[in-house]
């Protein structure tokens, strides 16, 4: 692998980039917070709480109900939502405070993260500490998180109407678009760390990690949607389903009918699709994570690349492991644990798959100035 000369010019202004150590920590954390909100998320949806709150109420919904008749204004509320109608009926005031606490906690993460980013932001504009290529990265990250707290709302809406749940494939837009605001954030907080990286002239691996990324992107929708359509309790067996290996529901052509697309819950087709194409994509991830692997660890690589190699790997051995374990022991609900450990995972997978790919196409934006 050799270094042009372009790249060695490149290399050398990009030492005269850097950012405050303030900075580097400061975006750290909102990388962290945007992860804890994404798995404070799975956890809502998990424990079914989060059609517990009514309203979208931006300023006042910052306190909760503090006293006895403001609890009892929102559980009457709630009582009006088809989850309760349906599923809920006859649940303790204990019961509703606890489903509200995780809708609740969602939302005041949310809010805080607005906090945390933005007293700061105003702050080290007015040192000089953002240059240009900052600043445009970071209003992007504000234009990003204000899309995903707007659809957050228009997926709880769409669970206040006819369904006792939200809209499987509204949840699966609202989890699709906080994993973009999170790559974008992480991978601008890559290049506040590291302006430059070391020079790797390999066209297979940059094809590979372009591959990878695009085959886990589908992989975490597939994901998303079979979460929200809690296909897992139809077929909790690996590696058949419930004895089949190609669900007989499946190949009657009389399925195939945008009806059972749209009300995916009147029958177990969709979660026969989905179960077949996400576990399919995961086959195809590994096999692609292997290849890759395979081939990269015998390149004269930097360190940094080849330590993103094995935790490449290591993480994909650990998601394959998570799914498989959430699947089988989706017995008559979804385990809590597993499966935010599961999501949590495919959003650590997703960070080392974006670094590889961030070690191997980054170049300056442009340089700080003072």
């Amino acid at each position: 692998m050799e270094t042009t000369a372009v790249d060695k010019k490149m290399m050398e202004e990009s030492r005269r980039i850097s950012y405050p150590k303030v900075i580097k920590v400061w975006l750290a954390i909102g990388v962290f917070m945007v992860f804890m909100q994404v798995v404070i998320g799975g956890i809502t949806r998990l424990t079914g709480s989060g059609l517990s709150i009514t309203k979208w109420e931006i300023v006042t919904g910052t306190l909760p109900p503090l006293n006895a008749a403001a609890w009892e204004e929102a559980f009457d509320e709630y009582k009006a939502t088809p989850q309760y109608e349906q599923i809920n009926e006859g649940m303790s005031m204990g019961e509703f405070k606890f489903i509200y606490f995780w809708e609740y906690f969602h939302r005041l993460w949310a809010r805080t993260m607005g906090f945390v980013f933005a007293i700061p932001f105003f702050y080290f504009l007015s040192k000089g500490w953002i240059d240009k290529m900052l600043k445009r990265r970071l209003l992007i990250v504000v234009a990003l998180a204000a899309v995903v707290a707007s659809f957050g709302w228009i997926m709880v809406a769409s669970g206040l109407i006819e369904r006792p749940w939200v809209n499987a494939y509204k949840l699966t837009m609202h989890l699709s678009l906080a994993l973009v605001l999170f790559s974008y954030l992480l991978w601008t907080t890559f290049k506040v760390f590291q302006p430059y990286s070391q020079v790797i002239n390999s066209k297979f691996l940059k094809k590979g990690a372009f591959i990878l990324i695009s085959v886990l992107a589908l992989q975490i929708v597939l994901g998303g949607i079979m979460s929200g359509m809690k296909a897992a309790l139809f077929y909790p067996t690996w590696p058949d389903l419930n004895g089949e290996y190609l669900p007989e529901v499946l190949l009657e052509s009389a399925n195939w009918n945008v009806e059972n697309f749209v009300n995916y819950d009147k029958t177990s087709f969709m979660s026969a699709l989905v179960q077949i194409l996400h576990r399919t994509t995961a086959y195809l991830l590994v096999i692609i994570g292997l290849i890759y692997f395979g081939r990269g660890i015998k390149m004269e690589l930097p360190k940094m690349f080849k330590i993103s190699l094995f935790l490449m790997l290591g993480m994909l051995i650990i998601q394959v492991a998570l799914g498989i374990f959430t699947v089988i022991n989706s017995k008559a609900s979804i385990p809590v644990d597993l499966g935010v450990y599961h999501q949590a995972g495919a959003l650590l997978l997703l960070g080392v798959v974006l670094f590889l790919n961030f070690q191997l196409v980054n170049r300056p934006e442009t340089s700080r100035c003072g």
